[in-house]
C-alpha cells in the first residue's frame, strides 16, 4: 500500500504548515498537529508523522467516520516546530487562533507536550497524543490532555526487575549487591525514567555508582564510559531519545565497554541495529510495542499487520513511535463518532470515556488523561533482530545475561 495523501506546502513565518489526508473533501475534520521535523527530535517527528497519517489514510480508505448523520474524512494541518519548545507553543495557538483548528494531535516529546499543553488548555482544545510520557504532564490538573502511551517513570522498570530476578543464577550476586550506573539526558522525560529506575533501584536494595547526565547534544559519553570501565557497574541504564541510544551502542563499542546488563531507551527509533550491526547485540530496549504483541483491531488487524503495512508504505520497520501516535487518531475517530457531534467539550468528554482496543494495545484513561491500559514490554536486541523478553506475557525468547565480553 502506498500513501495517498494530498500534501499543500506553504512557508509561513520559517514554519512549514501542510494539510494531510483527503483535504479536497466537502465534510472535513482537520485535527492540528505542530511536529518535529527538523532539530534533534527529526527522527521521532518523522515516524510521528507516518503514524498520525497512516491512520488517516486507513480510516478515509474505510469511508470516513460518522459523526451523527454525517460522514467525515479526517485531514491534518502541521507545521515544523523545529525540536524547540517555544516554537512549539506558537505553533499550537496559531493552528487554534489562526487555522482555526479544534483539536490537536500531539507533537514528539515530553517537553514540547508539556509545552503545547498550556496552550490546549487555555482554548479548551482537545489533545490526544502518543510521545508525551513523563508523569508531569498529568500533575497539572489539565482537563485536555489525553496521552495513548504508557509513562516514562515505566520504561525501564523492566530491565531493572530482569537484573534482580536474574542476578544470582547470571551474575552470581544477590540482588542487593548488584550496581547500576545511570546516564541520563536533562529533560523531563529522561529524568522521569531516571525517578522511575531509581524507585526500582531502592525496591531491591542495588546500589548506584554512578548518576551522570548526558551531554546537551548528547555527542559524547565518553567521560561517563571512562568511569564505567573504571568502577565496572553490573548495570548501566541509559536515556537520551534516539541520539542518545545511538551515542551509547557506538561508543560502548568503540571504548570497548564491558557490563554484563545495558539497558536503555529509544532502540528502534535510533534504528540502532542497522546503523552499528554486532555492536548493538544484547542491549536492552525499552519499547511501549512490538509487532509481535497480541493486540488487534478492526483498522489495521493485527499488531503484526499494522508493522507490514508501515514496511510496505515507507520501507522500514515501525517503531513504537510511529503505533502509538496511529493509535491517537483511533482514539480521535472513536470518540467523534460516540460524541455524535463536533462540539469540544462532548469529544472531550467522549475521550474521556475511551475504553477501546487497538493494535497497539488498550486505551482507557484515568482521570487525569493518563493511559492505564497497557503494560510496557522490553526488547533485547539477538541475532540482529529485537525480540520481547519482558513481560513474560509476551516474552518471545529468555534475556541473554551477562551481555558476552567486547572483544
Amino acid at each position: 500500500m502506498s500513501r495517498t495523501s494530498l500534501l499543500a506546502v506553504s512557508a509561513l513565518a520559517g514554519a512549514m504548515a501542510w494539510t494531510t489526508g483527503a483535504a479536497l473533501a466537502a465534510d472535513v475534520i482537520t485535527l492540528g498537529a505542530a511536529v518535529s521535523l527538523t532539530g534533534k527530535y527529526t527522527t521521532e517527528g518523522e515516524h510521528t508523522q507516518r503514524g498520525y497519517d497512516l491512520a488517516i489514510d486507513m480510516i478515509n480508505k474505510a469511508g470516513g467516520i460518522k459523526v451523527g448523520d454525517k460522514t467525515y474524512q479526517i485531514a491534518v494541518k502541521y507545521y515544523d516546530d523545529e525540536s524547540t519548545a517555544a516554537r512549539g507553543a506558537e505553533l499550537a495557538e496559531r493552528l487554534i487562533l489562526q487555522d482555526g483548528v479544534e483539536f490537536m494531535l500531539g507533537p514528539y516529546s515530553t517537553p514540547l507536550t508539556k509545552a503545547i499543553a498550556p496552550v490546549t488548555e487555555q482554548y479548551k482544545i482537545p489533545m490526544v497524543e502518543g510521545n508525551g510520557a513523563s508523569r508531569s504532564l498529568f500533575t497539572n490538573g489539565w482537563r485536555y490532555i489525553f496521552a495513548t502511551l504508557s509513562t516514562s517513570e515505566q520504561y525501564l522498570s523492566g530491565a531493572i526487575a530482569l537484573a534482580a530476578e536474574t542476578a544470582e543464577a547470571k551474575l552470581g550476586k544477590k540482588p542487593e549487591e548488584v550496581t547500576v550506573a545511570l546516564a541520563f539526558e536533562n529533560d523531563a522525560f529522561s529524568q522521569d525514567v531516571r525517578a522511575g529506575v531509581m524507585d526500582d533501584v531502592e525496591k531491591h536494595g542495588m546500589k548506584i555508582v554512578i548518576d551522570d547526565q548526558l551531554p546537551r547534544e548528547l555527542n559524547d559519553m565518553a567521560p561517563i564510559l571512562i568511569k564505567v570501565k573504571a568502577l565496572k557497574p553490573d548495570v548501566l541504564v541509559v536515556s537520551g531519545h534516539a541520539k542518545g541510544a545511538a551515542t551509547a551502542i557506538r561508543q560502548i563499542d568503540e571504548m570497548k565497554v564491558d557490563v554484563p546488563i545495558l539497558a536503555m531507551t529509544h532502540c528502534d527509533s535510533a534504528d540502532v541495529i542497522s546503523m552499528f550491526g554486532g555492536a548493538a547485540e544484547y542491549a536492552l530496549c525499552a519499547t511501549q510495542w512490538a509487532p509481535t504483541m497480541s493486540y488487534s483491531d478492526d483498522l489495521f488487524g493485527s499488531a503484526g499487520d499494522f508493522a507490514r503495512l508501515y514496511e510496505e508504505t515507507y520501507g522500514l520497520e515501525p517503531p513504537y513511535q510511529a503505533a502509538e501516535s496511529a493509535a491517537a487518531v483511533q482514539v480521535f475517530a472513536d470518540a467523534f463518532e460516540r460524541a455524535g457531534t463536533l462540539d469540544k467539550e462532548a469529544v472531550r468528554d467522549a475521550i474521556a470515556a475511551t475504553d477501546i482496543q487497538t493494535f497497539f494495545g488498550g486505551v482507557r484513561f484515568d482521570e487525569t488523561g493518563k493511559n492505564v491500559a497497557k503494560p510496557m514490554a522490553l526488547y533485547q536486541v539477538l541475532d540482529g533482530q529485537f525480540k520481547v523478553v519482558a513481560p513474560s506475557a509476551f516474552a518471545e525468547t529468555e534475556a541473554i545475561i551477562p551481555r558476552p565480553a567486547i572483544n
